[in-house]
C-alpha cells in the first residue's frame, strides 16, 4: 500500500493537503470526507491519516507528507495544507516551521466560543482562515480571508415522495405499539448541551393536542448523561406517553438519511453549535426545522418558511413555535419542500467543494 501511494506522488502533483488526525468519527470528519468526495476531482489531494477512509489510496503519513513538501510543485508553487481542528493546526505549524515544508497553511474555523491564547497564536501561524459562517467569524482574532458555509449531500438526504408511509415503514420503531401516523424528532448526543430536555417537555405539554405524531430522541447516551436521560424517561412515563415520546439509542450511521427522510419535523436546540449540519441534513431531507439561536442555524433558516429559529433555553418559546407547527400540516409540508429547495440552491456539498477548491487554488 505504502508503496503505491509513494508511486502516485512521485509521479503525481499533489496540491493539497488534508488533516485527518481524529481517529474516531466526528462531524468534522463527516463534513471533511463529503467534500473530498467532490473535491478529489477538481484538485490533486491526499489525507493526512488512514483514519476512517473508505479510500485508502488517499491516505498518505505525517513523514510522507516531509519528504514530498521538502520541494515545491513543479511550478514553483507551494502545496496548501487544509486543518480543521486544532491539533491539526499543531501538525500543519511543525511541518512548516520544523521541518521546512513548502506550504502554504489554512485553516478552517467553526467554533463560536472564546480562543485559548495557544489557539489564537495558532491561528495568527496561517496563511489563511476560513469561518463556516458569519457566526463564527466573528469570534475570529482576525476577520477571516473568506466566509465558506458548509453543505450536505443532497443525493443521501433526500426528500421521501410519502412521509406518511415512510415514516410507517421504519424499523426504528418496530416495539412501538402505535407509530403514530408521522414522526418528530431530535438527532444528535442526548445531553443537557443539546437541548433535548426542551424537545421532551415540550412534547409532554403539547402532544395530546396532536395525536397523528410520535417524538423520538436519536442519539447515543454516554454514562456520563444516563442520569439525565433517565430523568427524561421517567417524566414521559409519568406523564403516559412512553409509546408517544420514544429513546432510539444511537444509530447505525447508514440509517440516518432514511431517518431523517421519513420526518415532518425536525427539531435542534443546542445552547451552542460550530455549525450544526443536523439542520440542513433535515432540510435537505423536505422536514421543516425548528431550531435555536446556536451555530449557523439562524444564518440558514428562513423565519417562517423553512421553520422557526427561537432563543436559545426558551422552554415556552419551543413549545409555542411546535405547536403552531404541529396545527397546519400543510403548511408544515410546505415548509419542508421550501427547506428542500433552499437546500439545493445555497447548501449543496458540492457548492461547499467548489467554492473551498477556487479559494484554495487562489493561494496555491
Amino acid at each position: 500500500m505504502d508503496a503505491m501511494v509513494n508511486q502516485e506522488i512521485s509521479c503525481g502533483e499533489i496540491e493539497l493537503i488534508i488533516g485527518n488526525s481524529k481517529r474516531n468519527f466526528s462531524g468534522i470528519t463527516s463534513t471533511m470526507l463529503q467534500v473530498v468526495s467532490y473535491q478529489k476531482d477538481m484538485i490533486p489531494l491526499r489525507i493526512m491519516g488512514k483514519n476512517n477512509l473508505t479510500d485508502a489510496a488517499l491516505a498518505i503519513s505525517f513523514w510522507q507528507v516531509i519528504k514530498m513538501c521538502q520541494r515545491p510543485l513543479s511550478t514553483g508553487k507551494f502545496r496548501i495544507f487544509h486543518a480543521r481542528r486544532v491539533d491539526e493546526m499543531i501538525q500543519g505549524v511543525l511541518l512548516k516551521y520544523l521541518f521546512r515544508a513548502k506550504i502554504k497553511l489554512v485553516f478552517s474555523s467553526a467554533a463560536q466560543r472564546k480562543r485559548a491564547k495557544f489557539t489564537c497564536w495558532l491561528t495568527r501561524r496561517m496563511d489563511a482562515v476560513i469561518a463556516m459562517c458569519n457566526a463564527s467569524a466573528g469570534y475570529l482574532e482576525n476577520p477571516p480571508n473568506t466566509v465558506i458555509y458548509h453543505g450536505v449531500n443532497t443525493n443521501a438526504y433526500t426528500v421521501s415522495p410519502d412521509k406518511q408511509q415512510a415514516w410507517q415503514a421504519l424499523k426504528l420503531l418496530e416495539s412501538t405499539q402505535s407509530k403514530g401516523k408521522r414522526g418528530i424528532a431530535i438527532l444528535g448526543r442526548v445531553r443537557k448541551q443539546k437541548g433535548v430536555h426542551l424537545f421532551v417537555n415540550s412534547c409532554i405539554d403539547i402532544l395530546a393536542d396532536y395525536p397523528d405524531y410520535t417524538a423520538v430522541v436519536v442519539g447515543g447516551i454516554s454514562s456520563k448523561h444516563e442520569k439525565f436521560t433517565q430523568e427524561l424517561r421517567d417524566r414521559v412515563a409519568k406523564a403516559g406517553l412512553s409509546d408517544r415520546i420514544i429513546f432510539t439509542g444511537e444509530q447505525d450511521f447508514a440509517d440516518i438519511p432514511k431517518i431523517f427522510s421519513s420526518l415532518s419535523l425536525v427539531v435542534a436546540l443546542s445552547e451552542n453549535e460550530g455549525f450544526g449540519l443536523t439542520v440542513l441534513e433535515a432540510m435537505s431531507s423536505g422536514a421543516a426545522v425548528l431550531a435555536s439561536e446556536a451555530g449557523a442555524w439562524p444564518e440558514v433558516i428562513r423565519q417562517g418558511v423553512d421553520g422557526y429559529v427561537v432563543p436559545v433555553n426558551d422552554l415556552a418559546a419551543v413549545k409555542d413555535k411546535m405547536a403552531l407547527l404541529l396545527s397546519d400540516e400543510a403548511k408544515l409540508a410546505a415548509m419542508g419542500q421550501a427547506g428542500r429547495q433552499r437546500v439545493e440552491e445555497c447548501y449543496s456539498v458540492e457548492r461547499e467543494a467548489t467554492e473551498l477548491t477556487r479559494f484554495l487554488k487562489t493561494l496555491v
